[in-house]
């Protein structure tokens, strides 16, 4: 008499449209999904104080290590004015086709170092603070943002000195300084977006961060940051200096020197210098946070 085995049937695997049901119908939702961008941008708000205070620390700390403490903050871009200076203004020459040469350099520097700190601190904004990213739920938007009120917090703190500067070289207090302000809103908006777009770039290529000086070294001397594009390339094609005089970094520039240096009147700026610079900083803030929202879900892991 022959023994029949029953064995049970195989086990269906559930179906992924059936652990979607069962999650939903005990309120479950995907860990670390990527919120609305309404959502998102209510977080971001709500934490606007720990943007603030992170920032904050972010700087102190900066140079705690260091015996001239926050003084470095003045010191590095005026140590960078002085190179240029001796290196531009008196091996090259270029500071005799340039009234108030000085405050110029200096303010160009200033502004420059703003947005270079600016980028290159986004760059590892997400890739250099897993530990944190990973540990805590938070807009992750916070933190490339947070870096960029960093770098304008330095700024500020710096501007005393190019203030002094200034004064010392017979620039007088003008009602124009008060313009100062909307373009560092301007600058600091296309900061910050840039910052997301690095960050996000950042994220997943790691090496990003050791190209990034050589790239934006290149677009500082094309910028105008120690030399006037205009009078520097006369004689050349119009075009290129016109093309020159529009990239961001460039139209920020001339705008704070046009703000707070008399000698640089207006016709030293390319046309509409204020629709680019409410273009580039529109652009880049509502581009670079959009784009960075998009892969909310992924940064912090793999």
């Amino acid at each position: 008499m022959s023994q029949v085995l029953h064995t049970p049937p195989p086990t269906r695997a559930p179906a992924e449209g059936d652990l979607a049901a069962l999650a939903a119908r005990h309120g479950l939702s995907v860990s670390g999904a990527r919120p609305s961008l309404p959502e998102y941008v209510r977080q971001l708000w709500d934490r606007r104080h720990f943007i603030t205070a992170f920032a904050t620390a972010k700087l102190t700390a900066q140079y705690s290590q260091a015996k001239l403490g926050q003084v470095w903050q003045v010191m590095t871009p005026l140590l960078n004015a002085a190179v240029y200076y001796f290196i531009f203004g008196v091996l090259i020459g270029t500071k005799h086709n340039v009234p108030d040469y000085v405050p110029f350099l200096v303010t160009g520097v200033f502004i420059w170092t703003f947005t270079q700190s600016s980028i290159m601190a986004g760059t590892r904004a997400i890739s250099g603070n897993l530990g944190l990213v990973r540990a805590l739920h938070f807009p992750r938007a916070a933190l490339p943002i947070s870096f960029a009120l960093q770098q304008l917090q330095q700024l500020l703190f710096s501007m005393a000195a190019l203030v002094v500067i200034l004064l010392c070289f017979g620039v007088p207090v003008a009602a124009s300084w008060l313009l100062a302000i909307p373009a560092l809103v301007l600058q600091f908006t296309f900061n910050a977006g840039v910052s997301m777009i690095v960050a996000r770039m950042g994220a997943k290529t790691p090496d990003l961060a050791q190209l990034m000086p050589f790239l934006l070294r290149t677009w500082m001397y094309a910028s105008g940051v120690m030399f006037s594009i205009s009078r520097t390339l006369e004689g050349r094609p119009e075009w290129i200096a016109r093309l020159l005089q529009v990239n961001p970094a460039a139209v920020y520039i001339d705008l704070m020197r046009f703000a707070l240096i008399d000698s640089f009147r207006a016709g030293s700026l390319p046309p509409h210098v204020w629709a680019a610079a409410t273009g580039w900083a529109v652009a880049a803030g509502v581009g670079g946070f959009i784009y960075f929202w998009k892969a909310e879900e992924t940064y912090g892991r793999g």
